[in-house]
C-alpha cells in the first residue's frame, strides 16, 4: 500500500497521518471515490472524479482539487507494478472542533493506492430490516459515513452472504451497501433509479450505457420473480447473485452472461488496449 497526504508521499503508508481532531475522523465527516486499476491504469478515472465532485458539493464542503488529486495519483502510483488494484480517494472536513461543527483549516486530502484481489464469480446476498432514507441529506452522495453499512454487511455475513441489499423508505429495492442492483423479469434487464436513494454508481452507469437495461423502481418482492441477478461496483464490475436470502438463481444467466462479456470488451476499449 502506498499513501499520500496533503501534498506528501508518506514514507510509511500505516504510521499515524491525520490528527485526531480530522472532522472524517470525529464525525465521518468527508466523501470518497474507490477506483479500479487495471494494469497501472485508474479505469474510468474522469467519472469518479465528477462524482467526488458532486458528493463534496452536497455534502457542503469545497470544490475538490483535482489537479491535485491526481498529483497524488501519480505518486500512489508511480514505480508500482499493480496488474489489479483500487485507488481510494478521500476529502474530509479537516481538523476541526470536537462536535459537528466545521473548522476553518481546510479539507484534508488523501490518495492511497493497494492492490486488489478479484471478486469470485458469483456471490450471495441477504435483505436487511433497516431502510435506506431517499429523503435523508446523504442520500445519493457516497460519503465516509458508512456505519450503517458497516452493520448491515455483519448481518449478511452472519447469513453467509457477501452483500447486504437494502430497500428504501417506500419499500422499493434500493441498492447494497457497495453495490448497485440489477436483476432480470421476463427477460428484461431492471434497476432502481436513482431516485430510490442508490448511489449514482459508476459501474451502473457503463452498465446502462453499453448494454441496456430499464430504470425502475419496484417493490423489493420483485426478487422473486427474478430470473437472475448480478451486483456492479467498481471492484465487482458485474458480479451474479447465486442466492438471495433463501432463493436459488442462476449465476450466473444469460443476461448477466452477456453483460460480464460486454464488459470485458469494452472496458479493454477504454483503457486503450
Amino acid at each position: 500500500m502506498r499513501a499520500w497526504i496533503d501534498g506528501a508521499l508518506l514514507a510509511d503508508a500505516g504510521a499515524p497521518a491525520v490528527p485526531v481532531s480530522d472532522h472524517g475522523l470525529t464525525v465521518g465527516d468527508g466523501v470518497f471515490e474507490a477506483v479500479k486499476i487495471v494494469d497501472g491504469l485508474p479505469f474510468a478515472l474522469d467519472r469518479h472524479l465528477e462524482r467526488l465532485q458532486r458528493s463534496a458539493q452536497g455534502l457542503g464542503l469545497p470544490a475538490v482539487d483535482e489537479a491535485a488529486v491526481r498529483r497524488g495519483i501519480t505518486a500512489v502510483l508511480d514505480g508500482q507494478d499493480l496488474p489489479l488494484g483500487r485507488l481510494r480517494i478521500t476529502v474530509t472536513g479537516g481538523p476541526a472542533p470536537l462536535g459537528s461543527g466545521r473548522g476553518d483549516a481546510g479539507p484534508t486530502l488523501i490518495v492511497v493506492a493497494d492492490a486488489m484481489t478479484p471478486w469470485p464469480d458469483t456471490t450471495t446476498v441477504a435483505t436487511v430490516p433497516w431502510p435506506r432514507n431517499e429523503r435523508g441529506a446523504l442520500a445519493g452522495l457516497k460519503t465516509t459515513s458508512y456505519a450503517e453499512n458497516v452493520v448491515a454487511l455483519a448481518r449478511a455475513r452472519e447469513h453467509g452472504a457477501t452483500e447486504a441489499v437494502f430497500a428504501n423508505l417506500a419499500g422499493h429495492l434500493c441498492e447494497g451497501t457497495g453495490s448497485n442492483v440489477f436483476y432480470v423479469v421476463d427477460g428484461e434487464l431492471r434497476t432502481p433509479t436513482l431516485a430510490s436513494g442508490c448511489l449514482a454508481g459508476v459501474t451502473r452507469a457503463l452498465i446502462l450505457e453499453w448494454y441496456g437495461g430499464r430504470e425502475v423502481d419496484e417493490p423489493i418482492e420483485v426478487v422473486h420473480e427474478a430470473s437472475e441477478v448480478f451486483l456492479a461496483s467498481t471492484t465487482r464490475d458485474a458480479q451474479a447473485v447465486s442466492r438471495w436470502d433463501d432463493r436459488e438463481l442462476e449465476a450466473p444467466g444469460p443476461v448477466t452472461t452477456a453483460v460480464r462479456e460486454m464488459w470485458i470488451r469494452r472496458e479493454k476499449e477504454l483503457l486503450g488496449w
